[in-house]
């Protein structure tokens, strides 16, 4: 039998972190509010358990169909940022979605599009879930990371600031 010398090409695969949060960004292609469009996915043991996308209350409308509700808020240090509030957000969705069908997310990691607003931080914190990864960073995200940090909550931050319109 005649050998070959072609060079075989190495695939490089995903890290599992890496995995997790390209399927974070398919989740939330299904979002209804175009300042984020963003996903979560609640993971266990490589294992995925929960997803859940931004979007308005089921059966409620949407910021695609009727506009967003936006809210000014005035942060500690005087400015002012710009929020949505109309739709839930991906991890609070994902955290919701488990709970709904019964299943255990205790010892979990999240990973999501941006860091967790606070309420979020605070529903991750109360679900049990031990670690966070997320794509970007979210510039309403310092009081996040404090009781995180309080919490002993792991938050991984693999890139820059998300902006969009209107912060």
């Amino acid at each position: 039998m005649k050998q070959t010398n072609k060079k075989i090409t190495k695939h490089k695969r995903p890290s599992w972190d890496e995995y997790f949060l390209q399927l974070t960004e398919m989740v939330g292609s299904r979002g209804t509010c175009d300042r984020g469009r963003a996903g979560s996915v609640i993971v266990k043991d490589k294992r995925i358990l929960s997803t859940g996308y931004v979007g308005a209350p089921a059966g409620l409308p949407s910021c695609d169909e009727v506009g967003h509700e936006m809210h000014t808020v005035i942060n500690e240090d005087g400015t002012e940022s710009r929020h949505c509030i109309r739709t839930s957000h991906a991890e609070q969705n994902a955290i919701n979605n488990a709970a709904r069908i019964g299943v255990a997310i205790e010892g979990g990691t999240v990973y999501c599009k941006m860091t967790p607003c606070y309420k979020c931080a605070q529903s991750i914190i109360n679900s049990g879930i031990i670690r966070v990864v997320a794509l970007k960073d979210y510039h309403g995200a310092k009081r996040t990371k404090e009781i995180f940090k309080q919490a002993k909550i792991k938050l991984i931050i693999l890139g820059d600031m998300q902006t969009y319109k209107d912060m």
